[in-house]
């Protein structure tokens, strides 16, 4: 039965994918764009403007790795006229509907127009690279000219003012990295370890000079098994590390068992707050974008390490 859904699904893409391919979802004139993650969809509505419409198709809270198009997804890319996502096999289980569609319509991997020299591979697994671009301020700025770049060629009559919000919107960029920057430098140094449930933050560690350590790899598609656990939680102890952090796409029972090992080998370490790695959060609150999610992890990360506040449960 599994399978004979799977292909129905499969079948009732190609349909989709082959009737009215440029169908737009929209009747005022502006531009149909879909995006796969909040990151990418907060990029195109800085840069579009009043001159696009942006869906994006994953919540606050929803794990990229793990996620499946619905039939409602498929047909939401039909009608765009631009779908962009990240790449780099972060939409993993989405491959196979983006490839299909991204031969009869514009579609864009905006991580992947990063240079290659700049991307971070795991341990051990070099030649897979780690999607989590967007941890990279000065990284970012390579998916915003991408949007752009994707906007102007699709929609040249409004080239300028595209131009334009990604000019502005790059400079709010510059000022958000030297924020970071500057939050960092107030953690002692040797304080500067951000534990987490998975290792989503390899390039916001890199960049900011911060240590990183994740309980499941850079997919949360692996799960962490008992020697993990206590290895991360010997970590911790013999360190004196003060905090670690729940993440609010993944579930914190990993984290929690973590902070329970640690106190079974004589050390209290604080649940230091939630922060946002691979969805952004509710629209409408500060987190809901990219800039007020970048700023909430940072300020919730220094404070924890600094020891000045901690939200545990």
């Amino acid at each position: 039965m599994r399978r004979f859904m799977t292909l129905a699904f499969f079948a009732s893409l190609v349909i989709l994918a082959g009737c009215g391919g440029n169908d737009s979802g929209t009747t005022d004139g502006r531009l149909n764009v879909v995006a796969t993650t909040g990151q990418v969809g907060d990029l195109a509505r800085h840069v579009g403007g009043e001159h696009v419409t942006v869906t994006s198709l994953m919540g606050p809270g929803v794990d990229p790795h793990l996620y499946k198009a619905s039939a409602g997804d498929v047909e939401r890319l039909r009608k765009a006229d631009l779908i962009l996502f990240n790449g780099i096999h972060l939409e993993s289980k989405m491959g196979e509907v983006l490839e299909r569609l991204g031969s009869t319509k514009p579609t864009r991997a905006v991580g992947e127009a990063i240079p290659e020299s700049e991307l971070l591979s795991p341990e051990g697994a070099a030649g897979t690279h780690d999607p989590h671009v967007w941890f990279d301020v000065r990284l970012w700025q390579f998916a915003l000219g991408a949007v752009r770049d994707e906007l102007v060629e699709l929609d040249p009559a409004h080239a300028e003012a595209y131009q334009t919000n990604a000019a502005a919107y790059a400079r709010e960029l510059e000022e958000l990295d030297a924020h970071v920057h500057a939050q960092v430098a107030t953690v002692p140094e040797n304080q500067r370890v951000l534990i987490t449930a998975h290792d989503a933050f390899a390039y916001f560690g890199h960049a900011y000079n911060l240590e990183v350590r994740g309980l499941q790899g850079i997919s949360t598609a692996t799960e962490a098994g008992t020697a993990d656990v206590q290895d991360l939680a010997a970590y911790i102890a013999d360190q004196k590390i003060p905090a670690l952090f729940v993440e609010s796409s993944v579930s914190p029972r990993a984290i929690e068992a973590v902070k329970a090992a640690v106190k079974s080998r004589g050390f209290e370490v604080s649940i230091g707050g939630e922060i946002f790695s691979d969805a952004m959060g509710d629209a409408g609150t500060p987190e809901g974008t990219y800039i007020g999610m970048i700023r909430h992890n940072i300020d919730t990360i220094a404070a924890a390490l600094r020891g000045e506040e901690t939200h545990d449960h």
